[in-house]
């Protein structure tokens, strides 16, 4: 399974919202294969098909429970929340935006719908990281980036940050 280039931003398609999957079938168990390949070898715990320049909604996340050696591990597509309640703060980074962290204010706990790879339709009940990376990678399938949540002047100055770090690797 090939390693895939994971976009950085400000690659334009970090911001389009993505398109529903219609098919599943080998192509699709294919990608989402490689994408649980580069997100294990990124030792991320989560990674949207936008990020590795696939317009569909799709992701994986990978996150260790507390306090355990254990890790959730899902696949999704076509996810959405349909639930959720309460608020937390936590920080929060992206592999499409490397060296860059902020906290970000999340719904507690949400309940979301997907299909698998197989088509079959499952929910997750998750609260703490699990549901605070599943808002993250469902706001990747939506155009949205984690600095998007910000408050304004915050997601103003850490986005001239990233500006400037990138335009200082363009020279």
């Amino acid at each position: 399974m090939p390693l895939l280039d994971i976009l950085v931003y400000p690659a334009p398609e970090l911001k389009r919202k993505s398109l529903p999957v219609e098919e599943l079938g080998e192509d699709l168990e294919r990608l989402l294969d490689d994408m649980t390949e580069t997100l294990h070898d990124a030792d991320g715990v989560g990674l949207a098909a936008p990020q590795v320049g696939r317009n569909i909604r799709a992701l994986v996340v990978d996150v260790p429970l507390p306090e355990s050696e254990e890790r959730e591990f899902y696949e999704l597509i076509n996810p959405e929340i349909v639930s959720s309640q309460g608020f937390q703060v936590g920080e929060e980074g992206c592999l499409s935006v490397p060296g860059f962290f902020a906290d970000v204010r999340r719904k507690n706990r949400v309940r979301v719908s997907a299909l698998n790879r197989k088509g079959k339709r499952f929910t997750i009940d998750a609260d703490g990281m699990l549901s605070r990376v599943l808002q993250h990678e469902i706001d990747h399938l939506n155009g949205i980036l984690f600095f998007d949540r910000l408050r304004r002047l915050k997601r103003e100055l850490l986005v001239k940050q990233i500006n400037q770090r990138f335009a200082s690797t363009q020279d």
